[in-house]
């Protein structure tokens, strides 16, 4: 049995794409960087802790496997996770003004048995954005809950100018990755 460790409904219609059923697992997993750990490190990190959090719930079951994903935009090297409110929203989207980020998307898939891992990094280049372009998008609410203070799905791809990677990891979950992970485990 597939089970998505995640909150997020974008990983749950994502995941629902490839057509596989799957059960759902709540978790509270502390997303905090440790001093001098390499972004993708984080990312990789976080996505394990799901994945091994959210095999805990299901422990008694040993045909369970658990996908665990964590996606977040960095740059210059600094992880910009959720927004707190509307003015870091608002800040975070100043900042990606005609720049071009990462996304890191990792997605780990653990079982009582084994576990496998894979990382998608997709380079976005936003538009210039202007204070009044800023501010109707972060009064629209969008911005939060995303990593970057953005959603590439909703009204935010029309600041995108590059997308060089993959557009459902930008998403929150890269589905060729989560593909081949789950034929991997005879899922697929």
């Amino acid at each position: 049995m597939l089970y998505l460790a995640s909150q997020s409904p974008r990983r749950r219609e994502l995941l629902a794409r490839l057509g596989h059923e799957f059960g759902l697992l709540e978790l509270d997993v502390p997303e905090q960087r440790q001093p001098g750990e390499p972004a993708e490190d984080y990312v990789r990190r976080v996505a394990r802790e799901k994945a091994g959090a959210g095999l805990l719930k299901v422990v008694g079951n040993p045909a369970a496997v658990v996908l665990g994903s964590d996606t977040e935009v960095v740059l210059d090297d600094e992880v910009f996770g959720k927004p707190r409110d509307a003015a870091d929203a608002a800040a975070m989207l100043r900042r990606l003004s005609g720049r071009t980020h990462r996304v890191i998307s990792a997605v780990s898939l653990v079982s009582p048995a084994r576990e496998a891992q894979a990382v998608s990094v997709s380079e976005v280049s936003f538009a210039e954005l202007d204070e009044a372009t800023i501010a109707r998008y972060v009064a629209g609410g969008e911005p939060m809950g995303k990593a970057g203070a953005y959603a590439i799905q909703g009204a935010a791809e029309a600041f995108v100018t590059r997308l060089s990677g993959s557009y459902s990891g930008v998403m929150g979950l890269p589905l060729y990755e989560t593909a081949q992970l789950l034929r991997q485990f005879g899922l697929g």
